[in-house]
């Protein structure tokens, strides 16, 4: 059974409402409010090792991951967006990484396949949310590695397409021709920085946060050829995740403690907001890895 989330009246704690369809119904007045799904970290923790972040001898605190996933559920809602959920399920810890399930574009949802076969169990319960929420469901070939939002990121018309650790470039390929958009590959260098949105988060078309230090000469020339304003994240807030944020209009939630990153959003208009996700940053993942933006993101000039 899936859970629906009510933003709570006044005091108290937040809602959670048994439904067997998540896909909420928000007044007129909200119809056009950003929508988001997000999975409960019920089941997360570090059960495997599939990126340089993982170290299951560290492991997670499940009780500190709840809250700080809540804060930002709440953080998000706050900011006008409407979170559906997805039911987690026992043996899938990453379910909670929900910007991989897949990619969105208009009605249509490409589901991922994922390169680890931990991970490639997620792709059935993705996939039944979308059908049971009215999205056309659709798959790549075979032998072909997508990892969906993580690695393909539209910034105005172009879809910016992350490959080498996680996805191939072959894939980006035929999702770009399936779509019928310019996609333009970049190579990852970096495993730290294993997908696409660990590093390069589109603000708006033509507006981009970056680290440089994830791309080759090649990728840095693509990116400044293509999104004029670049704005870059530096070492240490980029191991903070900073790049790993979710943008609402001129609001920027991203991973704490990333003082020169909210200077630099402030100086280009946008509001820095910061939420403490550091348990999450255990798995590689943080604000934007925990969430999905079901009608496109802002930057992508298809959702306009």
């Amino acid at each position: 059974m899936n859970r629906t989330y009510t933003a709570p009246s006044g005091r108290g704690k937040p809602k959670w409402e048994s439904a067997y369809n998540t896909r909420t119904d928000p007044p007129a007045s909200a119809a056009m409010r950003p929508r988001i799904l997000m999975c409960p970290p019920d089941h997360y923790g570090i059960e495997y090792e599939i990126n340089p972040w993982m170290n299951r001898s560290l492991g997670a605190v499940r009780a500190v991951a709840f809250q700080q996933w809540t804060t930002l559920r709440d953080t998000l809602v706050g900011l006008g967006a409407t979170v559906e959920t997805l039911a987690p399920q026992p043996g899938l810890p990453d379910l909670v990484f929900t910007a991989n399930a897949g990619l969105m574009f208009g009605n249509r949802f490409l589901s991922s396949r994922f390169k680890h076969e931990v991970r490639a169990k997620e792709s059935p319960v993705f996939d039944a949310w979308f059908v049971a929420n009215g999205f056309a469901v659709e798959h790549l070939p075979e032998r072909m590695f997508h990892e969906g939002a993580g690695d393909a990121l539209f910034c105005g018309e172009i879809l910016f397409a992350g490959y080498r650790t996680r996805s191939d470039a072959n894939a980006h390929n035929w999702v770009a021709q399936s779509l019928g958009v310019r996609c333009l590959p970049l190579e990852l260098v970096n495993p730290r920085y294993y997908h696409l949105d660990t590093c390069f988060c589109p603000l708006a078309p033509g507006v981009a946060l970056f680290h440089p230090e994830a791309f080759d000469r090649y990728g840095l020339r693509v990116l400044e050829t293509h999104v004029p304003t670049l704005i870059p994240v530096n070492a240490d807030e980029a191991r903070r995740f900073g790049c790993n944020a979710v943008v609402l209009g001129k609001s920027v939630v991203h991973n704490s403690r990333c003082p020169e990153l909210g200077a630099a959003l402030a100086g280009a208009g946008y509001r820095s907001v910061e939420v403490e996700l550091d348990e999450f940053l255990k798995a590689g993942g943080s604000a934007k890895c925990l969430t999905l933006r079901l009608d496109g993101e802002d930057a992508a000039a298809w959702q306009s």
